[in-house]
């Protein structure tokens, strides 16, 4: 009779929980925030998102984006750990290279990125570096044989880290030139010639800007990932470049961020429900028809890795072997 109920008890409490996640929503605007600046690929797809992701929720509350770009990503990921309400009406989209920053001991930090509450990712995606043709730097060789201006927002991002690790590990000549509030100034620099390369997702490159690869207005350097993209065979890895198998460690935990993609979190310590109906309705969003549409148009893989399987790439890269983490942040230098 108890055990009878004990269930009765369940039932009504997991439909209480449902119900007040029902009026809670309703009615509401969920916020994204977006640790990138306006126009590139993580605001893109979290535009799309904000677009399909309310239907799955009760109440079918709006969704808006908002860009927090700044510190390299990490001034909105600090806001979404110490500022932001933890009730549900903020999420955010935040660089995949947060992890490793903190596990560098990275300036700025003021969160844990081990107790996000982890919603899951688009997908993985590989890094390239490259470089405005105008300036005459065709080949990943040229960087090391002649100084190369590299547009960067701050050392946190994943788009200075790279090329911050080929100048302090393999003698590369990067001049990294910080302070762009977002990548989509580094590409206005670009084509000013402020600057003559840069670092980002080559989903990104191919979605935002498909005349430069048509018009051959950029040359693909180099590229950071697991694997080798199918399109790039014979762009070389930033793991090819180690002239040893100490430098291949280092450079394989520099390379980490890649299999995190395009992340999403909720603050620590939001209520256990609405961070599941939170889940719940971003996978099914990555699994929408009419999403998939809309960002294959943009050219954007979806490649969705789940809560858990979020939460276990952070959680390697946090804890990565101390020994290999305290020798890449003796090659990075200070990550300010």
């Amino acid at each position: 009779m108890r055990c009878t109920f004990l269930a009765i008890g369940l039932v009504l409490v997991s439909a209480s929980a449902l119900e007040a996640s029902d009026d809670f929503f309703k009615g509401k605007t969920i916020t994204i925030i977006n640790s990138t600046g306006n126009g590139g690929s993580y605001f893109n797809l979290a535009q799309s998102i904000s677009r399909y992701m309310p239907k799955y929720i009760p109440g079918a509350p709006g969704m808006v984006v908002k860009s927090m770009p700044g510190a390299g990503n990490v001034l909105a990921t600090n806001f979404m750990y110490n500022t932001a309400p933890r009730d549900g009406t903020h999420i955010a989209t935040i660089n995949n290279s947060i992890p490793l920053h903190q596990a560098l001991n990275g300036r700025g930090v003021q969160y844990d990125a081990t107790k996000f509450n982890w919603l899951g990712s688009t997908g993985t995606y590989n890094s390239v570096a490259y470089a405005w043709s105008a300036s005459g730097v065709t080949k990943i060789q040229d960087v090391f044989e002649r100084e190369v201006l590299l547009g960067g927002t701050g050392a946190g991002s994943s788009i200075v880290i790279y090329p911050a690790a080929m100048n302090n590990l393999l003698g590369a000549k990067f001049k990294i030139v910080l302070g762009y509030k977002s990548t989509s100034e580094i590409d206005i620099a670009m084509e000013r010639g402020e600057v003559q390369a840069r670092t980002g997702s080559f989903t990104g490159l191919r979605s935002e800007h498909p005349e430069w690869l048509r018009d051959r207005k950029v040359n693909i350097l180099l590229q950071i990932g697991g694997k080798p993209d199918p399109d790039l065979p014979n762009v070389p890895m930033l793991t090819d470049l180690a002239r040893n198998a100490q430098e291949r460690q280092i450079l394989e935990v520099v390379s980490s961020p890649i299999a995190l993609g395009r992340p999403y979190l909720a603050p620590p310590g939001i209520p256990a429900d609405r961070l599941a109906l939170l889940r719940s309705a971003f996978s099914k969003t990555m699994q929408d028809e009419a999403f998939l549409s809309e960002v294959k148009k943009m050219d954007h893989e979806i490649d969705p890795l789940s809560a858990d399987e979020t939460a276990r790439v952070v959680n390697s890269a946090i804890n990565a072997p101390r020994a290999i983490l305290d020798k890449a942040m003796a090659i990075l230098g200070p990550m300010e």
